[in-house]
């Protein structure tokens, strides 16, 4: 079934092109064609093996980079139809937003950031850029992708100053422009941020409950989640049995994440019917458009204040991503005395670099947790945990 576009959707007829121009396709517009190219990407399927909160090897149903970003593709999809807006090139970037990302999740992104601090640091927005920009090697005219001009910049939701500076002396008016000129990107990408924020937050209330490191006890001091607890329990008292705790917590999210779905329908399109922007570009010199209302912000941002003092700074969470942090630390300082220790792409690279550095962050970022963890045990000697 085709869908028809709003007039501030981003419309793939008219998108800014390829960095290397192609030919279209005949049966895909440009942003499936994008999509497709994400999933069939090595740096996708690496993300399987990725950490999302917990390492892979504590458990197979905790999530993971890709489940991860398969929840964000769908709730960003879901709401991307009910405001008119182009769902594929949503899809596009939902799915490519975490390719650059390290392995152990955010404590491998800060180690490497730490280790790279004299060589421009590291952040994996930029990196996933990076990696669909550059890195990727399947074709046999340009590196990368070659993505899109609208998934591009849905990618590099954030960018220091100087890391944009540096993007645009590379590409004038590229993807990094928006960051000097203070404009905002495409509607679609505005969606892709938010809808990774509702999706970490209700998994990671899953995983921290069947982690057993925070319970449904703690949750009742959470407005958002138990709102929609004590609406089950009214309605479904049996599920106060503690046989019954699981469906008590699926159904809880379940609620709450179609209340933040259609608050953020509710309150874009009441900004959008007020502005009434007349295309895509448009959007891109108003405020910020798509978002929760006033009060789902509020209630969403107290979620994420109990997510990061009960679950990611807790004592079993941290005393993991210390040793995390401390393979990536260790591996940085390897490759970096020996390169070629690295696979051989990856040492002719950092043979014919200045330095050995940048190469090295691309190859430890590109790595999975299990990965990286062999590697650090063949050129330490040490296991650092089981």
């Amino acid at each position: 079934m085709t869908h028809t576009l709003a007039a501030w959707a981003s419309d793939p007829a008219r998108s800014r092109g390829r960095r290397h121009p192609q030919a279209p396709a005949p049966t895909r517009n440009e942003h499936q064609r994008d999509r497709d190219r994400i999933v069939h990407s090595t740096a996708f399927r690496r993300l399987v093996y990725k950490t999302q909160v917990f390492l892979n090897h504590e458990g197979d149903l905790f999530r993971t980079r890709m489940t991860h970003s398969l929840e964000v593709a769908q709730l960003g999809r879901s709401i991307a139809r009910a405001l008119a807006l182009n769902e594929d090139l949503v899809e596009a970037i939902a799915l490519a937003h975490d390719l650059g990302h390290t392995p152990f999740g955010h404590t491998g992104q800060d180690a490497l950031n730490e280790a790279m601090h004299e060589h421009g640091g590291f952040e994996h927005n930029l990196q996933s850029l990076r990696v669909v920009d550059a890195l990727e090697e399947r074709y046999p005219d340009f590196d990368g992708l070659n993505l899109t001009f609208e998934t591009r910049e849905g990618i590099l939701k954030h960018c220091s100053r100087a890391n944009a500076e540096a993007l645009e002396a590379a590409e004038p008016g590229g993807v990094a422009r928006r960051f000097l000129d203070r404009t905002q990107p495409s509607l679609e990408a505005q969606l892709c941020n938010l809808a990774d924020e509702i999706a970490y937050n209700a998994h990671d209330i899953d995983d921290g409950v069947r982690s057993g490191l925070i319970t449904l006890e703690q949750l009742e001091a959470v407005p958002l989640f138990d709102t929609y607890r004590r609406e089950v329990l009214r309605e479904h008292p049996d599920l106060a049995a503690p046989r019954a705790g699981r469906r008590l917590l699926y159904e809880s999210i379940r609620r709450m994440l179609s209340a933040q779905v259609y608050d953020v329908i509710a309150a874009t399109q009441a900004r959008l019917d007020h502005n009434r922007p007349a295309s895509a570009d448009e959007v891109r010199r108003l405020p910020p458009q798509l978002g929760f209302s006033p009060a789902m912000r509020e209630q969403s941002i107290a979620l994420k204040q109990f997510l990061f003092q009960n679950l990611y700074r807790h004592p079993q969470v941290t005393r993991t991503m210390a040793l995390a942090r401390q393979v990536i630390q260790e591996l940085y300082a390897c490759y970096c005395a020996a390169p070629q220790e690295m696979q051989q792409g990856y040492a002719d690279k950092a043979a014919q670099a200045d330095g050995p550095q940048r190469v090295v962050a691309d190859y430890i970022a590109g790595m999975t947790d299990r990965y990286a963890s062999r590697e650090h045990g063949r050129l330490t000697g040490r296991t650092l945990w089981e």
